[in-house]
């Protein structure tokens, strides 16, 4: 830990602002980043993670009945997104998954890894599986979330070749490099590696790329339409209604696991009636948890933001969950509102893949 502090005290002293006014939480080095920094090249320290390790010859088989997606057959090439689910198919959370040759890796937020991890390890029984918090580990103490134009020259300097395609992987010497998913037609990349690497790139990464923390690395996964479910969302959405099948992250072909049917009965029998769609607001109130409501039913609220991050013009863009109907009323201005019908308007933005025929 005393590692940790060593890296965020130096961000610190390079202009990094903290959220809670603590050591941990890097929020921005001054002022939010706005989309067209991110466009053109952003480095970010991400602060605001949990990892999970899982070792055992019965890792993967035990996480594969416990998660939407395969973990059987992941590769230490592939990176895949899995949600945890309780038995009525809400998410309880959502990782980042990858593995190498000993170990499968589930990130998640912060706020979430100590009772995940707490309620995953009363599920190992006799498995021959280990959990532990990966995230004070050598090769894992600093995650730098890049992106952009100029993102990938740069990480050419110190990896001979990168991951060819969203959700892929390579490792070497300097770290791993997780290539996630592509915003702004352009690839993005999550370097998890030592202290010590980090305080030796540092300097060359920030004299070419618009330097931000959290919440710059949260705008870019929110434009990309990547949720994540966090303590304030937890046990809210079936993962459909956060597009979660549309980015890769359910198997419907893979065996039971806990919420499993009501998933699948989600996809199959046509009773799903909320999406996920990329927003934004003027206003800073907004976060995750949020409530929404629509001109056309003001007394109930009609979907609730999923995440949300400064967007440099003094508001935040969202992803937010929505009633079907809401996403199609949404697109007349005003039409719907954060916290209430006289809160501030939603405003859609394109989505970067499309919400299937079925649903608009």
């Amino acid at each position: 830990m005393e590692i940790m502090n060593n890296w965020n005290q130096f961000l610190l002293a390079q202009g990094a602002r903290s959220a809670d006014g603590g050591e941990a939480a890097i929020a921005d080095f001054g002022n939010a980043l706005s989309v067209a920094h991110l466009q053109d090249g952003f480095v970010a320290p991400v602060t605001d993670q949990g990892l999970i390790a899982v070792n055992g010859d019965d890792a993967a088989s035990f996480l594969h009945a416990q998660l939407t997606n395969d973990v059987e057959h992941l590769n230490q090439e592939q990176v895949r997104l899995a949600g945890y689910c309780t038995p009525k198919g809400r998410l309880l959370a959502s990782f980042l998954m990858w593995r190498n040759d000993t170990t499968v890796y589930l990130q998640l937020a912060r706020d979430l890894q100590a009772p995940v991890q707490k309620r995953l390890q009363m599920f190992v029984l006799r498995a021959k599986a280990k959990l532990h918090d990966a995230s004070d580990d050598l090769a894992n103490q600093v995650v730098l979330g890049l992106g952009g134009r100029q993102a990938s020259t740069l990480l050419a300097q110190w990896f001979d070749s990168l991951p060819a395609t969203p959700f892929s992987k390579v490792d070497n010497s300097m770290g791993t490099l997780l290539r996630v998913a592509d915003a702004f037609g352009g690839a993005r990349y999550q370097w998890l590696t030592s202290v010590e690497n980090a305080l030796a790139v540092w300097p060359t990464l920030a004299a070419t790329l618009a330097k931000g923390g959290n919440d710059a690395w949260r705008l870019s996964e929110i434009h990309a339409g990547v949720p994540q479910i966090t303590q304030a969302t937890q046990e809210q959405f079936v993962p459909q209604m956060v597009n979660f099948e549309l980015l890769g992250g359910v198997n419907f072909k893979k065996g039971c696991y806990p919420g499993q049917e009501i998933v699948a009965r989600s996809q199959y029998l046509g009773k799903l009636k909320r999406r996920t769609t990329l927003v934004s607001i003027d206003s800073t109130e907004a976060r995750a948890g949020s409530e929404l409501f629509a001109s056309s039913d003001p007394t109930q609220p009609c979907g609730m933001i999923v995440n949300a991050a400064p967007n440099g013009g003094g508001g935040v863009d969202a992803l937010v969950e929505m009633k079907l109907a809401a996403i199609e009323e949404g697109a007349a201005a005003g039409a719907v509102r954060l916290g209430s019908t006289e809160g501030a308007p939603l405003r859609l933005l394109a989505m970067p893949y499309v919400l299937d025929a079925l649903d608009l």
